[in-house]
């Protein structure tokens, strides 16, 4: 058997997993956004009959995973495990939603960086010989996300121009040991880095500092660069983020200019749709890929993409108590074959 592990957090796959299809279910504002022709189901609303934004939420992860399951022409009864998470409490977000399935299901929480780490958990069961289909799914809804980490909605309290939108919406990836499709054939899970950040309407510059770890520890391990990419692209840190994950690169020998971007700055019109710094949640990443990127490199038009999802680790009642916000990023690799 081959030693998988290179480097100090990167391993790659014997097996590359072949990424089947996806299924993405957006809300009313990111269908209007820039890639809203990327997206399987756009809401009318952001409600979808139900009574809370939490069932909303819920309904929405249900929607995307029938979508991607009909999309691959898969029965759901042939997924192995599935995998993810979003960020209500308990992610009850996900679980409520894809109870439905009859699918075992492990619960991850990686906050905005859960589609990455659910697409590199599900790779990894798949190269090790544990399942021969899994899921990957998340979700976030603007409104559920504002009243757990910020104020409810009816408080109406100023966004400052550091703030980010959360997206709403869901997308799930169906994942194979064999078909047709790009593959995974590396990923890099990232560590824990806090650099004190604390205030919450800041999330992007909370979490650069864990995307730019995970990015040089990628290139350390694999001996890459950011040439021997058709695009790099991280979760939701937004423009303050981006900027700040170029300078730290830039020290590092590593220029990012060419060929970079967020996707809170790809889901979003940030002069038109009033999103501040960009787009956050965990749909951020799950739409922008699943829908968009996916697309692109289904056509040929990208070979070679790394998604380093970002998350920020914290709750409201620790921020209130005065923590910094823990930042997180997990790297997979996914290309043409």
């Amino acid at each position: 058997m081959m030693n998988k592990r290179i480097g100090k957090q990167t391993v790659t796959l014997e097996h590359p997993p072949v990424i089947l299809g996806t299924g993405t279910v957006a809300g009313k504002k990111e269908g209007e956004g820039p890639i809203g022709k990327y997206f399987d189901v756009i809401a009318d609303d952001n409600v979808l009959g139900a009574k809370t934004w939490e069932k909303a939420e819920s309904g929405f992860a249900s929607r995307a995973g029938r979508e991607a399951f009909k999309k691959c022409g898969i029965e759901k009864e042939k997924i192995d495990y599935i995998f993810g998470g979003d960020l209500l409490n308990q992610c009850t977000g996900t679980s409520y939603g894809i109870r439905e399935f009859g699918i075992p299901f492990i619960g991850l929480y990686g906050a905005c960086s859960t589609m990455a780490l659910g697409l590199s958990v599900a790779a990894s069961y798949i190269d090790g010989g544990y399942a021969d289909y899994c899921a990957a799914i998340t979700s976030s809804h603007f409104c559920s996300a504002e009243k757990q980490f910020r104020f409810p909605l009816e408080y109406g309290g100023q966004r400052p121009p550091s703030a980010q939108w959360t997206v709403t919406g869901s997308a799930c990836a169906v994942l194979g040991k064999r078909g047709e499709g790009p593959v995974i054939d590396c990923i890099t899970n990232g560590k824990i880095v806090d650099k004190g950040i604390t205030d919450a309407n800041n999330m992007g510059a909370a979490m650069a500092p864990a995307a730019a770890d995970t990015l040089l520890t990628h290139f350390q391990d694999t001996g890459r660069t950011p040439d021997d990419y058709d695009l790099i692209v991280t979760g939701d840190l937004g423009a303050i983020g981006k900027s700040v994950v170029i300078d730290f690169l830039k020290e590092d020998g590593f220029d990012l200019s060419k060929n970079y971007n967020d996707c809170g700055l790809i889901i979003f019109d940030g002069e038109t749709q009033d999103t501040h710094s960009g787009g956050s949640g965990c749909a951020c990443a799950g739409l922008t890929f699943c829908g968009y990127i996916y697309s692109l490199l289904k056509k040929g038009q990208l070979n070679k993409v790394l998604l380093v999802a970002t998350g920020a680790l914290q709750s409201a009642l620790v921020v209130q108590q005065g923590e910094s916000m823990p930042g997180i990023a997990h790297a997979v690799s996914i290309q043409n074959c």
